[in-house]
Order: structure tokens, then sequence, then C-alpha cells
């Protein structure tokens, strides 16, 4: 089986910082990802919104370099996450990023875009406390 995504939108909120009961760093965001397709002479938009998990270094840098609105690239894999919730079964799909790449600086420095000032380190984490 081949289970593999990769991703470039916006953070549609600042990143949540948690650390795991073994003192790993975790962070959790979302990312909105548009797609557009022409329908005849119009053109559609299709806005995709996407809960993302980080583990390890590359969880505290994300959590101190991204904010909401960061253009990000995000390489990962599909989970699919079940609970129980007042007798209802629930569940989502979330990405465990392994690789994160900030695309662009924070706001007010001298260049917006980037692609290789601020990055995180080259890392892939395997590590899951759960």
């Amino acid at each position: 089986m081949f289970n593999r995504v990769i991703l470039i939108g916006r953070l549609t909120k600042d990143p949540e910082v948690r650390y795991a009961p073994s003192g790993l760093p975790v962070t959790s965001f979302g990312l909105a990802v548009n797609t557009r397709s022409k329908q005849g002479d119009d053109f559609k938009e299709e806005v995709l919104f996407i809960d993302c998990v980080i583990f390890g270094k590359q969880a505290e840098s994300s959590g101190q370099y991204l904010s909401k609105g960061s253009l990000t690239l995000i390489e990962g894999r599909l989970r699919e996450r079940k609970w129980e919730y007042e007798g209802q079964k629930r569940s989502k799909i979330e990405v465990i990023a392994n690789n994160v790449r900030f695309l662009q600086r924070k706001e007010g420095s001298a260049s917006e875009h980037i692609h290789d000032d601020i990055v995180p380190p080259e890392e892939i984490t395997r590590e899951e406390p759960f």
C-alpha cells in the first residue's frame, strides 16, 4: 500500500504546540488548500480545509515560525482518527506530516516569499506518541 500526500496551502489559524507525556513536541494546525477548475467560461474555486499534525523538532520549528496565513508545503501521510462522542461514532482524516517547508517569511520581513531562508531542520519524524 502507498499512503503519501503533498499539499501547499495557508494556515487557517496559529499552530498549537503541545507536548506528549514523553516530552515529544506535537504541533497541529489547519491548512486551506485551493483548487481552481474551469467550468465553461467561468472558473470555479474549491477550498479544502485539512487538519495537520507534526511531531518532533519540526513541530517546535513550525510552532515558532508559522502563523495564521503562512504559505506552507506539507509532505506526509493520511490517518483516520476514530472516537465516540455522546454515543455517536465520529471520525476524521488528518495529515501526519513528516516534512514541512516554510514558503513565506513572517510579515514585516524584507522579502515575503522564500524557499530556503527559514526552513525547518532536515528531519523525517517517524515518532508518534499514540
